[in-house]
């Protein structure tokens, strides 16, 4: 009788998205830099807001966000309208695919894109296309060339994950001018606040027809464990999202957190400022050492080492002296470990450690 009831096509197709490790056998407090999360903590603001929530959880959520919605408009210069808010970027990804995308469809994203594209794409019941990059970063021919009458969405984060590495916005602008009519391109700015030449594509998602931006609070904001992101692109995308969206999608904690959060612009310039002083110091250490790193303008960097095997033994390495970093070969990237920026005191051991083990052979 099992056999009878079936998901629908390509759920099956889908291997489950495995999180950063946060655990290390007998290691009480490790030194996580797996998952990109801010080392410094959410706003002191938004952690009052969150405690103030608390003496009204009997009561239902806002249902169109309002609140939020006018504070993220009011902070980065956007109508207020053309703003979707999620449980976390992830949802806004999942309701572009629902809406747009289905069987017989198809989905681009590139070899080392962020998992979720895929899971989408495949939750959706259209195919996933990878298309190659070129030395890990996004390649906007190879998109081009890869779009077919079934193509309807097109991914890519900008800054990438896990990579870290971006395309000038005349890139973004090429690929959206040159894009088919009726193909939507998706721009993932999970990390676009880190990224100081850049204004998350935002510019684009307010003058092009076709583009759509996502943000998340869970990085410079300091809220992953809470899941608010949004997106903000055409009128008429925002308003089909919206009928698909559940109406309570997003606690009154969640949302009086996130509009506390973006409102304390002190809290994210100095998350900011410090991530790209450490990132660089991180990253030139690393590259003292031997290791391959590509200019991130996101919270980590990548280390790049000989071979799958190396990288492997580095991981291992670094998990004996209580310190977990994120390995990315579910990216097609065997040979690289990607590490959060921390915090000064967390960058410097996490150096030495590596250090230590290649100053040991394990190069």
């Amino acid at each position: 009788m099992t056999d009878t009831i079936r998901p629908q096509p390509g759920i099956l197709d889908i291997a489950l998205y495995v999180a950063g490790d946060s655990k290390v056998a007998g290691v009480d407090r490790p030194l996580k830099l797996s998952s990109n999360e801010n080392p410094f903590g959410p706003s002191p603001a938004a952690i009052e807001a969150f405690r103030a929530a608390a003496g009204s959880l009997h009561r239902y959520p806002s249902s169109d966000h309002a609140g939020l919605r006018a504070a993220i408009g009011a902070v980065h210069g956007l109508d207020a309208d053309r703003i979707i808010c999620g449980a976390g970027s992830d949802e806004v990804i999942t309701l572009l695919c629902q809406a747009y995308a289905g069987p017989g469809d198809e989905i681009i994203h590139t070899e080392h894109g962020f998992l979720m594209y895929r899971i989408s794409a495949l939750g959706a019941g259209a195919r996933p296309v990878a298309v190659p990059e070129r030395e890990r970063v996004v390649d906007v021919d190879e998109i081009l060339a890869a779009v077919t009458p079934r193509t309807r969405l097109v991914f890519l984060a900008n800054p990438a994950n896990p990579t870290g590495t971006m395309l000038p916005e005349a890139e973004l602008a090429r690929l959206a001018d040159r894009l088919a009519p009726g193909v939507l391109v998706v721009l993932d700015g999970a990390y676009a606040e880190y990224a100081a030449i850049c204004d998350g594509a935002v510019a684009l998602a307010t003058t092009r027809p076709n583009v759509v931006v996502t943000r998340t609070f869970s990085k410079l904001h300091g809220l992953g464990g809470l899941r608010i992101g949004w997106g903000y692109g055409p009128r008429a995308v925002i308003d089909v999202l919206n009928r698909l969206r559940a109406p309570f999608n997003l606690s009154t904690a969640q949302l009086d957190a996130a509009e506390a959060a973006v409102r304390d612009r002190a809290h994210a310039a100095f998350g900011v400022a410090e991530n790209a002083r450490l990132r660089a110091w991180l990253a030139e250490r690393l590259r003292a050492l031997g290791l391959g790193c590509d200019t991130s303008q996101a919270n980590f960097v990548l280390a790049r080492f000989a071979d799958a095997a190396a990288a492997a033994a580095c991981d291992a390495a670094l998990r004996g002296q209580g310190i977990i970093v994120r390995g990315v070969a579910a990216y097609g990237l065997a040979h690289c470990l990607r590490i959060t920026v921390g915090t000064e005191a967390d960058c410097a051991r996490l150096v030495a450690a590596v250090a230590a083990h290649l100053g040991a052979g394990g190069a």
